[in-house]
């Protein structure tokens, strides 16, 4: 055999042959490892049959069954470290949030009254709700913006009623009930709500309140939904509450128009979401040509079409009633509880305000009293202490003393960086005021105390009502924050509670520095 360096080949190729054998070889060598390890592996698994078959039937299955509950440990094993290696956004389900009962909801109404929150209108939305079941009234309201029709659908429901309809729109003012009877015999009432998205809006909350309260929903639009009209939509819908969509004014669609609509509704709202295609009813202008070339114009009656609405409440109704009762009261049991927390959240701002201020004058006034260099250091510690205490007492954060003891120290840290700038921006605040004279440093450390407070506090309170804990670093940013906001404006306030305190004492303060 010739050497490489005789072999006719281009010189690339020359040199790629040494590896290309090297490749061969370690090929051969593989497969030749391959047929042995197969070779075992068989002998093996021979040698094992031929022993089990020499057992009993009962040994070999219970051999089978247990190799069976290794590898199906082993599968398990691994989907288990697959999934570990997942976010956990992704590997950790959000449990669904449970909807209020009445027993809870009244045990919390309770320790909310006793906190001194304003409970009159929840406890008067649970009144209206026993006065309703008592009745045994099946309502319906009928829901939508301002000129969907609304009035105009009832008025077809109960024709014969005196009903009020204005092209003007917004002729709904306030929550008007009409008792019909269905086909059926079935006796219910039907709520006509004022409009949503008024010029002023203030009977929003009220129509959205009362569709809340009702049994069965029918919600009137002319066509797709808007991005309001969806959100109105999106609250009934969280609830489950029994919801019809009334698409008015029919006559202006084709039928594959129609069907078009139809079918972007139930894209947009659900397929379980009953859709019934209605006419209201209303006049129209006819045009008659005479055959002489005479045209005459007069309006007539628009027959109303509300045979599939029809069709659609009777289904309900003939469900379980029950079932609707279930419905309406969890639906009136979360309204409440929307109430209540509105109550509750105004509650707390409104005593975590007066917390802030109170503490804040404390400061103030116990910079002034302070009768040794040192001790407003301490005083102003306790106060700063109780302040943040009590706030959390108000939001029923339990905190622990370590943890607001580390947080006053993080922001005293972060005074001492400020602190020059305070004082020469109160410093030329005292000076606008007339007559004045040379201004003490403790009144200036005063006012610097009582900006500190009330930026501190708010800042405090704000993180536990958003947060529901008192967080180090975002509550340190919104203190940094708070403490350069409308800086001006609030050392004149505490210049003047300090200037009017040294006046009725007749002292000029005393020379104490903050800590």
């Amino acid at each position: 055999m010739p050497p490489l360096s005789k072999l006719p080949l281009s010189p690339g190729a020359r040199a790629w042959l040494p590896v290309r054998l090297l490749l061969g070889i370690g090929a051969s060598v593989g497969v030749a490892v391959v047929l042995v390890l197969v070779l075992y592996i068989t002998d093996l698994g021979l040698s094992v049959w031929d022993r089990l078959a020499q057992r009993g039937t009962a040994f070999w299955m219970l051999y089978l069954l247990l190799l069976v509950l290794l590898s199906a440990a082993g599968i398990y094993g691994v989907l288990r470290v697959m999934r570990l290696g997942q976010p956990a956004s992704r590997s950790r389900a959000v449990a669904p949030v449970k909807p209020p009962d009445e027993a809870s909801l009244r045990q919390r109404l309770e320790h909310s009254e006793a906190a001194g929150v304003a409970v009159e209108s929840i406890r008067r939305e649970l009144e209206e709700l026993q006065r309703r079941r008592a009745a045994g009234e099946i309502i319906v309201a009928v829901f939508g913006e301002i000129s969907a029709g609304k009035s105009s659908l009832v008025r077809a429901l109960l024709p014969g009623s005196d009903i009020a309809v204005d092209v003007r729109g917004g002729t709904t003012r306030v929550v008007t009930y009409y008792t019909w009877t269905s086909s059926a015999g079935d006796r219910l009432i039907l709520a006509d709500l004022p409009g949503l998205n008024e010029a002023d809006g203030t009977l929003d909350q009220n129509a959205r309140d009362e569709a809340l309260r009702a049994h069965v929903v029918v919600y009137v639009c002319e066509g797709d939904l808007t991005r309001d009209q969806y959100q109105a939509l999106r609250t009934l819908l969280d609830l489950g509450s029994p919801l019809i969509v009334a698409l008015n004014k029919v006559d202006r669609y084709s039928e594959a128009e129609l069907a078009q609509v139809r079918l972007r509704l139930n894209e947009r709202i659900g397929e379980q979401i009953e859709v019934a295609p209605v006419q209201c009813g209303g006049t129209e202008e006819v045009t008659r040509i005479y055959h002489d070339g005479r045209e005459e114009s007069s309006l007539r009656e628009r027959p109303a079409r509300v045979e599939e609405l029809r069709r659609a409440l009777q289904r309900y109704l003939d469900a379980d009633p029950q079932v609707l009762d279930a419905l309406r009261d969890t639906a009136v049991f979360v309204l409440a509880q929307q109430k209540l927390d509105v109550a509750v959240a105004q509650h707390r701002r409104e005593r975590a305000d007066a917390i802030v201020q109170g503490y804040s004058r404390k400061a103030v006034f116990g910079a002034l009293a302070a009768v040794s260099p040192g001790t407003d250091v301490l005083i102003q510690g306790y106060l700063g202490f109780n302040l943040i205490k009590e706030l959390c007492a108000l939001y029923e954060v339990p905190a622990r003393e370590m943890d607001m003891q580390r947080f006053l120290d993080l922001a005293g840290n972060q005074i001492k960086r400020s602190i020059n700038l305070l004082l020469a921006l109160v410093g030329n605040v005292f000076k606008a005021f007339p007559g004045m004279g040379t201004v003490v440093g403790g009144m200036l450390h005063a006012v610097v105390y009582g900006l500190i407070f009330e930026s501190l506090g708010k800042a405090v309170a704000r993180s536990l009502e958003s947060r529901g804990d008192l967080v180090s670093g975002p509550t340190l940013r919104m203190f940094e924050d708070n403490l350069s906001e409308d800086l001006e404006a609030r050392a004149k306030r505490f210049a003047q509670l300090v200037w009017a305190r040294q006046r009725d004492d007749g002292s000029g303060g005393n020379g104490s520095t903050p800590g």
